[in-house]
């Protein structure tokens, strides 16, 4: 008891150091690249996002690249769709390869597309004081290689690189001059470690996403959307005893570079390892708060199957939906 006070005092502790001191000083527009930062994993968004310390399949290349080093399959396979606001859709995948003792290989991508078109404009001297140019051509990708592996039968750390690219059309500085190609790219690299003190499920760890060098468009210089998190999960009931169905609790902390510190909590109910019912809450978020999903495993002569949905809730705007399908060998 006196081992499992102390762990939930440290998980607390660092909880609160990462916590903002006054939640009203908002760090807004200091990063680009933002479709890295997407929930593009319908389980982890129906759980708040407080995923860190779940994903243990080819999910977990978009959290925690730790947790590929717990995958129980030989491959597993992971695709999504995102249906964003303003027609945006994000499209990702995942891919593992279990080594055994040589830890586990991953590949990752994300894909935004932008929607509907955009018209082009510049400013000119006419009386609307402005012209229609061609239309727009914008888009966004990153592909990724990933590592995680099992130091010893308790700890665990995973590392991901990233090639990212981002499109956002042409534009003409000054009249008269050429076109310019408003594009970027570059390397990003995420980190994670999961540790398991020892009572019953419980495992705490960390990581770092999207830390990179800066980019640039022209003269102005931005980041890539770092995010430093910590986090703990349990299913809670291991205090049953022996028992087939599951009652996962999860939380993590999150330091954003571009925003002040949330808090993202979330809960899964496994029943018969078949049905899944998750719900969660994502604090100091501006549009969103509850999120709602479920889940289906199927399992037949060595393949598992998973489906899974997220439902999350807008303020201002329209529900937004995420659907995914898993393979595992």
């Amino acid at each position: 008891m006196k081992k499992l006070t102390l762990i939930i005092t440290v998980i607390f502790l660092c909880i609160a150091l990462i916590m903002p001191a006054d939640a009203k000083m908002k760090k807004l527009a200091q990063t680009g690249m933002k479709f890295l930062d997407m929930d593009v994993v319908p389980r982890a968004i129906a759980m708040g996002g407080s995923y860190m310390m779940v994903g243990d399949d080819a999910t977990a290349l978009f959290y925690n690249p730790a947790g590929i080093a717990y995958t129980g399959n030989s491959i597993d396979f992971f695709a999504s769709q995102t249906q964003w606001v303003a027609n945006i859709s994000y499209t990702a995948g995942g891919l593992l390869k279990n080594l055994g003792n040589l830890g586990t290989f991953g590949v990752s991508m994300i894909y935004c597309d932008y929607g509907d078109d955009i018209q082009g404009t510049r400013i000119t001297s006419t009386e609307k004081g402005y012209e229609k140019t061609e239309m727009i051509d914008v888009g966004a990708w990153a592909v990724g290689v990933a590592y995680g592996r099992r130091l010893t039968n308790k700890f665990s750390v995973g590392g991901q690189i990233h090639y990212a690219t981002q499109k956002l059309g042409t534009s003409v500085i000054s009249e008269g001059t050429p076109a310019k190609e408003n594009k970027v790219d570059g390397i990003t690299y995420d980190f994670g470690t999961i540790f398991y003190p020892g009572f019953k499920s419980l495992r705490v760890g960390m990581s770092i996403r999207n830390y990179s060098a800066d980019f640039e468009y022209e003269e102005e210089t931005f980041q890539a959307p770092l995010t430093f998190t910590i986090g703990a999960a349990m299913d809670v009931m291991d205090f049953l005893g022996e028992h087939e169905n599951a009652l996962l609790l999860s939380i993590d902390a999150l330091h954003p570079r571009d925003y002040t510190e949330r808090l993202n909590i979330g809960a899964e109910f496994l029943l018969m390892d078949i049905i899944a019912i998750r719900a969660g809450y994502r604090s100091n978020y501006d549009e969103e708060g509850l999120t709602l999903g479920a889940g289906l495993n199927y399992s037949l002569s060595g393949l598992s199957v998973k489906f899974d949905y997220a439902y999350s809730p807008m303020t201002s705007f329209d529900v937004v939906n995420r659907f995914s399908i898993g393979i595992g060998l």
